[in-house]
């Protein structure tokens, strides 16, 4: 049943990529950082998208009708103005041509199907384990954990540890930013903020 409302999902994310009148909104939860027009930046909550808007939960409100470039975990750089308040944050159009329209209809599509099927990670890249397998978790309060690497991706990470911080909660990993996405019999996995580069990875992770 999940598989195919996700199929539908897709369907439909993939018709209104050709509709500009399109305003299919697909539930996220993804990390990201925002500029305004005074080019302050901001970090940022993505909770909902579709091809032509996004809602946003952030510590900081712009004017509406400000424009505004986000930089969102595996969406990347969308651009647009502010249109409305919302609690907590502000909703934001999006500005893209007809091939940066299809390369967001294919991100919807995945995050749809990700969270329809239950799938709590990009599993797109292949995974192993780093030379140095020992790393600290860094919690938003500054407290510090010792963790071991079971195995990461250019995405994500699995790791052994004591502490469990709340699913989605954002973190340090090293010296990388991550978001928690689920929790294991030894420890907790965690998906990148953006996806690394390997040698970048290999040397910032622990």
């Amino acid at each position: 049943m999940a598989s195919a409302r996700a199929a539908d999902i897709a369907r439909t994310i993939a018709a209104r990529s050709a509709d500009k009148r399109g305003h299919y909104r697909v539930k996220v939860n993804l990390l990201g950082r925002f500029m305004l027009e005074d080019r302050r930046e901001y970090p940022c909550h993505v909770i909902n998208m579709s091809l032509s808007g996004a809602a946003l939960i952030a510590p900081v409100r712009g004017r509406v009708g400000e424009k505004i470039i986000a930089y969102i975990d595996h969406v990347g750089r969308i651009e647009g103005e502010i249109v409305r308040e919302i609690e907590g944050g502000f909703a934001m159009t999006i500005y893209t041509t007809m091939r940066k329209r299809d390369k967001l209809a294919n991100v919807l599509t995945w995050l749809a199907n990700r969270d329809m099927l239950n799938l709590p990670e990009d599993r797109r890249h292949d995974r192993f384990v780093p030379k140095n397998p020992f790393t600290k978790i860094i919690l938003p309060d500054g407290r510090e954990y010792k963790s071991r690497i079971i195995d990461v991706s250019l995405s994500g990470a699995a790791l052994k540890t004591d502490v469990r911080p709340e699913i989605g909660l954002s973190i340090a990993l090293g010296k990388m930013r991550a978001r928690v996405v689920r929790h294991t019999e030894d420890g907790i996995a965690v998906e990148f903020a953006a996806v690394q580069n390997r040698d970048l990875l290999e040397r910032h992770i622990s």
